[in-house]
Protein backbone atom coordinates (compact mmCIF):
# COMPACT_ATOMS: atom_id res chain seq x y z
CA UNK A 1 0.00 0.00 0.00
CA UNK A 2 1.32 3.44 -0.94
CA UNK A 3 2.04 6.05 1.68
CA UNK A 4 -0.49 8.88 1.64
CA UNK A 5 0.96 12.35 2.13
CA UNK A 6 -1.45 15.13 3.02
CA UNK A 7 -0.37 18.69 2.36
CA UNK A 8 -1.71 21.81 0.64
CA UNK A 9 -1.89 21.62 -3.14
CA UNK A 10 0.37 24.05 -5.00
CA UNK A 11 2.86 24.50 -2.16
CA UNK A 12 6.22 23.02 -1.33
CA UNK A 13 5.98 24.27 2.24
CA UNK A 14 6.63 21.87 5.06
CA UNK A 15 5.39 18.98 2.97
CA UNK A 16 8.48 19.20 0.76
CA UNK A 17 10.72 17.89 3.52
CA UNK A 18 8.67 14.69 3.52
CA UNK A 19 8.43 14.51 -0.27
CA UNK A 20 12.21 14.64 -0.62
CA UNK A 21 12.63 11.65 1.69
CA UNK A 22 9.99 9.64 -0.16
CA UNK A 23 11.46 10.58 -3.54
CA UNK A 24 15.07 9.81 -2.61
CA UNK A 25 14.03 6.39 -1.32
CA UNK A 26 11.94 5.63 -4.39
CA UNK A 27 8.94 5.02 -2.13
CA UNK A 28 5.45 4.52 -3.48
CA UNK A 29 3.39 7.46 -2.27
CA UNK A 30 0.34 9.49 -3.13
CA UNK A 31 0.33 13.28 -2.79
CA UNK A 32 -3.33 13.24 -1.81
CA UNK A 33 -4.26 16.91 -2.21
CA UNK A 34 -3.08 16.84 -5.83
CA UNK A 35 -5.60 14.16 -6.74
CA UNK A 36 -9.28 14.53 -7.59
CA UNK A 37 -11.20 15.41 -4.39
CA UNK A 38 -7.92 15.11 -2.50
CA UNK A 39 -8.14 18.55 -0.92
CA UNK A 40 -11.65 17.80 0.30
CA UNK A 41 -10.46 14.51 1.76
CA UNK A 42 -7.66 16.32 3.62
CA UNK A 43 -10.02 18.97 4.97
CA UNK A 44 -12.42 16.30 6.20
CA UNK A 45 -9.51 14.79 8.10
CA UNK A 46 -8.73 18.14 9.69
CA UNK A 47 -12.38 18.59 10.65
CA UNK A 48 -12.24 15.38 12.67
CA UNK A 49 -13.94 12.96 10.29
CA UNK A 50 -11.66 10.14 11.43
CA UNK A 51 -11.82 8.27 14.71
CA UNK A 52 -9.41 8.81 17.59
CA UNK A 53 -6.39 8.89 17.46
CA UNK A 54 -6.30 9.85 13.76
CA UNK A 55 -6.73 13.55 14.55
CA UNK A 56 -3.93 15.64 13.06
CA UNK A 57 -3.90 19.35 13.90
CA UNK A 58 -2.57 20.53 10.53
CA UNK A 59 -0.78 19.25 7.45
CA UNK A 60 1.56 17.73 6.68
CA UNK A 61 0.50 14.37 7.94
CA UNK A 62 1.17 10.91 6.57
CA UNK A 63 -1.02 7.83 6.49
CA UNK A 64 0.65 4.42 6.47
CA UNK A 65 -2.10 1.85 6.59
CA UNK A 66 -3.80 2.32 9.95
CA UNK A 67 -1.13 4.68 11.28
CA UNK A 68 -1.41 8.45 10.89
CA UNK A 69 1.70 10.50 11.70
CA UNK A 70 1.70 14.30 11.96
CA UNK A 71 4.44 16.96 12.06
CA UNK A 72 7.46 16.91 9.75
CA UNK A 73 10.07 15.81 12.28
CA UNK A 74 7.77 13.10 13.61
CA UNK A 75 6.96 11.85 10.11
CA UNK A 76 10.64 11.67 9.17
CA UNK A 77 11.52 9.97 12.44
CA UNK A 78 8.88 7.36 11.58
CA UNK A 79 9.83 6.99 7.92
CA UNK A 80 13.60 7.15 8.33
CA UNK A 81 14.19 3.50 9.30
CA UNK A 82 11.59 2.26 6.80
CA UNK A 83 13.19 4.17 3.91
CA UNK A 84 16.81 3.48 4.82
CA UNK A 85 17.30 7.15 5.71
CA UNK A 86 18.13 6.81 9.40
CA UNK A 87 21.22 5.43 11.12
CA UNK A 88 21.06 2.01 12.79
CA UNK A 89 22.80 3.26 15.92
CA UNK A 90 20.29 4.46 18.52
CA UNK A 91 22.51 7.29 19.72
CA UNK A 92 22.79 8.63 16.18
CA UNK A 93 19.05 8.21 15.56
CA UNK A 94 18.33 10.38 18.57
CA UNK A 95 20.89 12.92 17.35
CA UNK A 96 19.29 12.95 13.88
CA UNK A 97 15.89 13.66 15.37
CA UNK A 98 17.37 16.52 17.38
CA UNK A 99 18.82 18.00 14.19
CA UNK A 100 15.48 17.70 12.43
CA UNK A 101 13.74 19.46 15.30
CA UNK A 102 16.31 22.24 15.02
CA UNK A 103 15.45 22.48 11.32
CA UNK A 104 11.80 22.78 12.38
CA UNK A 105 12.72 25.78 14.54
CA UNK A 106 14.65 27.31 11.64
CA UNK A 107 11.76 26.86 9.22
CA UNK A 108 9.43 28.64 11.65
CA UNK A 109 11.83 31.59 11.73
CA UNK A 110 11.99 31.66 7.92
CA UNK A 111 8.20 31.83 7.82
CA UNK A 112 8.14 34.68 10.30
CA UNK A 113 10.27 36.90 8.07
CA UNK A 114 7.22 37.55 5.91
CA UNK A 115 4.55 37.05 8.57
CA UNK A 116 6.07 38.47 11.77
CA UNK A 117 2.81 39.70 13.31
CA UNK A 118 0.03 37.38 12.23
CA UNK A 119 -0.47 34.47 9.84
CA UNK A 120 -4.04 35.70 9.45
CA UNK A 121 -2.91 38.93 7.76
CA UNK A 122 -1.33 39.37 4.34
CA UNK A 123 2.35 40.17 3.97
CA UNK A 124 1.34 43.55 2.57
CA UNK A 125 -0.34 44.35 5.90
CA UNK A 126 2.91 43.92 7.86
CA UNK A 127 5.68 45.00 5.51
CA UNK A 128 7.53 47.36 7.91
CA UNK A 129 7.59 44.67 10.59
CA UNK A 130 8.66 42.06 8.05
CA UNK A 131 11.56 44.21 6.91
CA UNK A 132 12.80 44.65 10.49
CA UNK A 133 12.33 40.97 11.25
CA UNK A 134 14.14 39.87 8.10
CA UNK A 135 17.08 42.19 8.73
CA UNK A 136 17.64 40.59 12.14
CA UNK A 137 17.04 37.11 10.71
CA UNK A 138 19.67 37.47 8.01
CA UNK A 139 22.23 39.15 10.27
CA UNK A 140 21.81 36.98 13.36
CA UNK A 141 19.71 33.86 12.90
CA UNK A 142 20.96 32.54 9.57
CA UNK A 143 24.61 32.54 10.74
CA UNK A 144 23.56 30.88 14.00
CA UNK A 145 21.65 28.04 12.33
CA UNK A 146 23.77 27.50 9.21
CA UNK A 147 26.94 27.90 11.23
CA UNK A 148 25.73 25.18 13.57
CA UNK A 149 24.82 22.77 10.77
CA UNK A 150 28.08 23.49 8.96
CA UNK A 151 29.96 22.63 12.14
CA UNK A 152 27.99 19.43 12.64
CA UNK A 153 28.80 18.23 9.14
CA UNK A 154 32.46 19.21 9.50
CA UNK A 155 32.82 17.41 12.83
CA UNK A 156 31.27 14.15 11.59
CA UNK A 157 34.14 11.67 12.09
CA UNK A 158 33.18 9.58 9.06
CA UNK A 159 34.33 12.36 6.74
CA UNK A 160 31.62 11.46 4.23
CA UNK A 161 30.10 14.94 4.20
CA UNK A 162 26.77 13.97 5.73
CA UNK A 163 25.27 15.33 8.93
CA UNK A 164 24.76 12.01 10.72
CA UNK A 165 26.91 8.91 10.27
CA UNK A 166 28.46 7.69 7.05
CA UNK A 167 25.38 7.62 4.83
CA UNK A 168 22.66 10.01 3.78
CA UNK A 169 19.75 10.49 6.18
CA UNK A 170 16.52 12.46 6.09
CA UNK A 171 18.39 15.28 7.84
CA UNK A 172 20.62 15.78 4.81
CA UNK A 173 17.61 15.96 2.50
CA UNK A 174 16.06 18.58 4.76
CA UNK A 175 19.27 20.61 4.81
CA UNK A 176 19.25 20.53 1.02
CA UNK A 177 15.76 22.05 1.07
CA UNK A 178 16.84 24.68 3.57
CA UNK A 179 19.78 25.73 1.38
CA UNK A 180 17.67 25.79 -1.78
CA UNK A 181 14.84 27.66 -0.11
CA UNK A 182 17.02 30.33 1.44
CA UNK A 183 18.77 30.89 -1.88
CA UNK A 184 15.40 31.35 -3.60
CA UNK A 185 14.07 33.70 -0.94
CA UNK A 186 17.23 35.74 -0.39
CA UNK A 187 19.51 35.38 -3.42
CA UNK A 188 21.49 38.52 -2.60
CA UNK A 189 21.93 37.75 1.07
CA UNK A 190 22.75 34.09 0.39
CA UNK A 191 25.27 34.76 -2.38
CA UNK A 192 28.03 33.95 0.11
CA UNK A 193 26.51 30.67 1.29
CA UNK A 194 29.12 28.52 -0.47
CA UNK A 195 32.08 30.39 1.00
CA UNK A 196 30.67 30.96 4.50
CA UNK A 197 29.14 27.50 4.94
CA UNK A 198 31.17 25.21 2.67
CA UNK A 199 30.07 21.97 4.31
CA UNK A 200 26.40 22.83 3.88
CA UNK A 201 27.10 23.82 0.27
CA UNK A 202 28.85 20.54 -0.51
CA UNK A 203 26.04 18.57 1.12
CA UNK A 204 23.48 20.53 -0.93
CA UNK A 205 25.34 19.72 -4.14
CA UNK A 206 25.72 16.04 -3.23
CA UNK A 207 22.01 15.68 -2.48
CA UNK A 208 21.03 17.46 -5.69
CA UNK A 209 23.12 15.02 -7.75
CA UNK A 210 21.52 11.90 -6.31
CA UNK A 211 19.74 10.21 -9.24
CA UNK A 212 16.25 10.07 -7.76
CA UNK A 213 16.45 13.57 -6.30
CA UNK A 214 17.78 14.98 -9.58
CA UNK A 215 14.95 13.28 -11.50
CA UNK A 216 12.40 14.58 -9.02
CA UNK A 217 13.67 18.15 -9.29
CA UNK A 218 13.14 18.03 -13.06
CA UNK A 219 9.70 16.45 -12.84
CA UNK A 220 6.26 18.02 -12.51
CA UNK A 221 5.99 16.45 -9.07
CA UNK A 222 8.36 19.14 -7.79
CA UNK A 223 6.25 22.23 -7.13
CA UNK A 224 8.15 25.41 -7.89
CA UNK A 225 9.02 27.85 -5.12
CA UNK A 226 6.38 30.56 -4.99
CA UNK A 227 5.15 33.43 -2.86
CA UNK A 228 2.54 31.34 -1.08
CA UNK A 229 4.96 28.99 0.61
CA UNK A 230 7.50 29.07 3.43
CA UNK A 231 10.35 30.44 1.30
CA UNK A 232 9.19 33.63 -0.44
CA UNK A 233 11.20 36.04 -2.52
CA UNK A 234 10.36 39.66 -1.81
CA UNK A 235 13.19 41.79 -3.24
CA UNK A 236 12.65 44.49 -0.66
CA UNK A 237 13.53 42.04 2.12
CA UNK A 238 16.66 40.64 0.46
CA UNK A 239 19.47 42.66 1.95
CA UNK A 240 23.13 41.71 2.20
CA UNK A 241 23.73 41.55 5.97
CA UNK A 242 27.50 42.04 5.56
Amino acid sequence: MAYELYYWDGLQGRGEFVRLALEDAGADYLDVARTTDGSEKMMNYLKGSQAYPDLPFAPPFLRDGEIVVSHVANILHYLGPKLGLAPDDERLRVFAQGLQLTITDFVAEVHDTHHPISTGDYYEDQKPEAKARTKAFLAQRVPKFLGYFDGVIGSNPTGEGWAVGGAITYVDLSLFQIAEGLTYAFPRAMASLDSRYPNVARLRDAVGKRPRVAAYLKSDRRIAFNENGIFRHYPELDEDPA
